[in-house]
């Protein structure tokens, strides 16, 4: 079966077409500049790169449909038709209480990813989108939502309740409900699975380092605690993100600086994080790793708060899970900086993790513990693509 797994934003459309025989990879791509002028396709093909351009404004359904026609395409195609594709993923950032795994989209989900809305403006509107303009493009081809949320629907109520009038929960459902749980879950099955262990033996602190962070403590294969919140907003220091801070700040912005709601909005979750600390210079963690070596003052203080942060949270999971086997970096930062991996692993020996410098200094996929570790530290390249084709293809093909 082929499997084509959509991930919709607001302006983007990103694919992988997936031939889950060997789950490799036929074709992938983004449309960018969705209902803008000059939107254009970025298309892989085994080695061959291209990019078609287009003039005029396009809609999401346009976009797909602009994918579909080159998967199709005599020229560029992987594919005779679509009738090779037998189901469609779509990665769904929040499915709030309603959903703990993945499922087959049908009128009645729908629905209720239209009453979460409110609960991800930013990402639940454009996923929606996505699901609706492959409702009209391929309207006899099944669909299945993969929810960032899902993996983290297994912690307990001390994780995920906030210290509020309980009625914020009751009537509003304000409570943790992380992200991520795609990549993490992905990166604690390969772990298991490399080391030749039971998944469910296993006490596991995965590190989703990207623009976006978090990291997770995973206990019997289960998410018992997360960084991220009611919010992608909650807990490490991020690309443009402040994390975790007193929230009695933005009421301090609003009241004393006369800042608009909006305005605070925008500089947390914009403006603050690592880019914030290097006075807006950047949020690539390359540039901070280059300006750190040349002297660059601004640089040492955002890594070192960036990776003090981490670290705390590595400390206070171990406690919580009485323990720790495994330790995972994956994502862009994690699975390709050897210093940032260094420097928050500096100081745990007494957690029983000793990092091995020389393994250290690669990317990707690695062990990077010291033989003599008594915590195994790997760097995993995440696949949450892959993942979404998985849990689609094991619920079509149990339609059949």
């Amino acid at each position: 079966m082929k499997i084509l797994v959509l991930n919709a934003g607001s302006s983007s459309l990103k694919f992988q077409l997936f031939n889950m025989e060997d789950e490799s990879v036929m074709a992938k791509g983004i449309v960018e500049r969705i209902g803008l002028d000059k939107p254009f396709l970025n298309y892989t093909k085994g080695s061959d790169k291209m990019k078609f351009d287009r003039e005029e404004p396009i809609t999401h359904k346009d976009a797909l449909q602009w994918v579909l026609d080159t998967l199709t395409s005599s020229q560029y195609g992987v594919i005779s038709s679509l009738q090779e594709i037998g189901a469609v993923g779509h990665r769904v950032v929040h499915g709030g209480e309603e959903f703990s795994g993945s499922v087959l989209i049908t009128e009645e989900v729908i629905e209720a990813l239209e009453r979460n809305k409110n609960l991800a403006p930013l990402h639940n509107p454009p996923n929606l989108t996505g699901i609706y303009a492959t409702k009209a493009v391929l309207p006899e081809v099944p669909m299945v939502g993969v929810f960032d949320t899902a993996f983290h629907s297994t912690m307990p109520e001390r994780a995920y309740l906030y210290a509020l009038p309980i009625e914020f929960y009751e009537k509003y459902k304000v409570r943790r409900y992380g992200f991520h749980g795609t990549s993490h879950r992905y990166v604690a099955m390969e772990a298991a699975s490399r080391l030749g262990k039971d998944l469910s033996e296993l006490r596991i602190i995965s590190a989703h380092l990207g623009n976006g962070a978090s990291v997770c403590a995973i206990q019997g294969g289960k998410s018992i605690d997360t960084s991220m919140g009611f919010t992608p907003l909650e807990g490490l220091v991020m690309g443009t993100r402040s994390g975790d801070l007193d929230p009695a700040i933005p009421i301090w912005m609003m009241r004393e600086l006369g800042m608009s709601f909006d305005e605070v909005d925008n500089l947390l979750n914009k403006k603050s994080g690592i880019f914030g600390l290097v006075r807006g210079r950047s949020f690539d963690m390359r540039d901070i790793e280059d300006w750190m070596a040349a002297g660059d003052e601004d640089a040492r203080k955002a890594m070192e708060v960036y990776c003090y942060r981490l670290k705390k949270y590595i400390g206070s999971y171990a406690a919580a899970m009485g323990g720790l086997d495994v330790l995972i970096f994956t994502a862009g930062v994690g699975e390709n900086s050897p210093i940032v991996r260094e420097m928050v692993c500096d100081g745990l020996e007494f957690l029983g993790i000793k990092l091995d410098k020389e393994r250290n200094n690669t990317r990707g996929d690695a062990i990077i513990s010291a033989a003599d570790s008594k915590v195994v530290v790997m760097s995993i390249r995440t696949n949450e693509e892959l993942m979404i084709a998985r849990d689609t293809y094991e619920i079509v093909r149990g339609l059949k």
